[in-house]
């Protein structure tokens, strides 16, 4: 069998139905080209390359629930995207809360890991999944759609740094979650890892220093090259201090390795995940608290909701966006490259205006889709049924990577969708609209709510990009959601 994937969901294609398509063509044209067959029958050995999942790792300073309620929140809200995260560490370390880290706080991760050992056998159904892969396999490359075991994650599971701050950052500083770090950062894997810091990242720091130290300034530049950094603010301190950001290692790392280490600081997305949650508590209280083993983890609030959640969100394939370009809006918010907050560094942050603004409205304009997205994942872990994604097709086009189109100033350019379909039969809603905040054209989209569409180009387009987003919904009580980028890149006048 072989996984085809769309848009975040999927089903299984027997390979049969492939090798019967296959033969047929190739018995029509077997008289004509025998070369052909021979051609069709090597891809009878080769299949269909599967899809593997993005690579992420949590930095995550969870703790009991009258302390620390939200980490829990966020890592429960994790473990139902298990299938589409390859989730190669959870690793406790300092943050805001706590300095040093108490080791007995990391029983609160365990206790939500174990929730998942009971979830995961009704999480496997919605993709139809019997049995897990040997441990061999689950520590390889992941195929989107695999749900890993309880056994695999409590593996990847350690402690990382027990003291915050650059000051700590050296050879007495090694530990369980920088090892790991550097080991998974040296397999032979191209995919890059998404370093997720819900605290401090001072883990990631000390994995760094130690390879300046031991290695060649290219194998550095190497090693920083598979890495990438979204920290929810800057927690490599106590709360108290959380205004000295030269206490922290983030500004060391920023300073250091501002054109290797691809570091996006965010500011604005975590506090409205935070307001957002308060807002719809009652909902969250209803249908995710006490619903499965993992509704049963999920704690109240105490200063905001799945605070740390954006960063695992921006990971997430879902046609939105991609995770390599900040400036594309997704689920984990927007993000330019600018000075930050310390007036010394540069990352990919979104504190300042007018970004502040445009993140913040697109935010509140997803919080619905991811929130419903996420309930409907904790009805499959609760009952082992539910509702799928749709599939999303543009101009004969599966998949969630962007599609890129070349246009010119003044032509049309038609965008069809209307092969898109869902796998539970729902009927499908169509949105058109383009993203601001990037580019600089602006475009007329004509039948916006249609299934297809014609985008008038300007004619004073010119080396510029459009990038419109097709967002559908289906007609099931989560209205669950599904997208696709279209990027039109100029090439001259019409």
């Amino acid at each position: 069998m072989v996984y085809l994937i769309i848009s975040g969901s999927y089903f299984y294609k027997s390979l049969a139905d492939w090798r019967i398509m296959l033969i047929f063509v190739a018995s029509t044209y077997y008289k004509m080209k025998k070369i052909l067959v021979i051609l069709l029958l090597c891809l009878l050995t080769i299949g269909v390359q599967a899809q593997l999942k993005p690579r992420v790792v949590i930095l995550t300073d969870i703790g009991q629930p009258d302390l620390e309620p939200d980490d829990t929140e966020s890592l429960v809200h994790l473990l139902c995207y298990a299938d589409l995260l390859e989730i190669e560490g959870i690793i406790t370390s300092t943050g805001w809360n706590c300095d040093p880290y108490p080791t007995q706080s990391a029983a609160y991760r365990d206790s939500v890991v174990e929730a998942y050992r009971v979830d995961v056998h009704n999480l496997m159904k919605r993709s139809g999944q019997k049995t897990f892969l040997s441990t061999d396999q689950e520590n390889g490359c992941q195929e989107m759609g695999y749900w890993p075991s309880a056994e695999y994650i409590r593996s990847r599971s350690v402690m990382g740094s027990q003291r915050a701050g650059i000051k700590v950052i050296g050879k007495d500083n090694d530990n369980e979650g920088s090892e790991l770090i550097i080991r998974l950062a040296d397999e032979n894997d191209e995919r890059p890892i998404w370093v997720c810091a819900w605290g401090g990242a001072n883990t990631l720091a000390q994995a760094i220093w130690k390879v300046k130290q031991t290695r060649t300034p290219e194998q550095l530049k190497a090693f920083l090259h598979k890495l990438r950094l979204y920290t929810i603010t800057d927690q490599d301190m106590v709360y108290a201090m959380r205004m000295n950001l030269a206490y922290s290692s983030h500004q060391w790392m920023r300073r250091e390795f501002a054109n290797d280490l691809l570091f996006v600081w965010d500011e604005g997305t975590w506090q409205l995940q935070c307001s957002l949650g308060q807002e719809y508590w009652q909902q969250i209280k209803s249908e995710i608290q006490g619903h499965a083993a993992l509704g049963k983890q999920y704690p109240d609030y105490k200063y905001g909701v799945e605070g740390d959640t954006p960063s695992f969100l921006n990971v997430i394939p879902n046609g939105l966006h991609n995770p390599e370009e900040p400036m594309q809006v997704g689920w984990g918010g927007y993000h330019t490259w600018a000075l930050t907050k310390d007036s010394t560094t540069y990352a990919w942050t979104s504190w300042q205006e007018p970004v502040k603004s445009i993140s913040e409205t697109y935010y509140r304009q997803f919080y619905r889709d991811h929130l419903n997205d996420f309930i409907a994942r904790i009805e499959w872990a609760e009952t082992g049924q539910g509702n799928h994604n749709p599939a999303v097709i543009v101009n004969g086009e599966n998949g969630t990577d962007a599609i890129v189109i070349m246009g010119k100033a003044g032509q049309t350019v038609t965008l069809d969708a209307s092969a898109s379909s869902d796998p539970d039969g729902d009927v499908l809603s169509f949105r058109w609209w383009q993203q601001n905040g990037i580019g600089q054209t602006k475009a007329e989209i004509s039948h916006a709510t249609s299934s297809s569409v014609k985008v008038e180009i300007p004619a004073t387009f010119m080396n510029d990009e459009i990038h419109i987003i097709c967002e559908v919904h289906d007609q099931s009580k989560y209205a669950l959601p599904a997208y696709r980028r279209i990027i039109i890149k100029a090439t001259g006048r019409f």
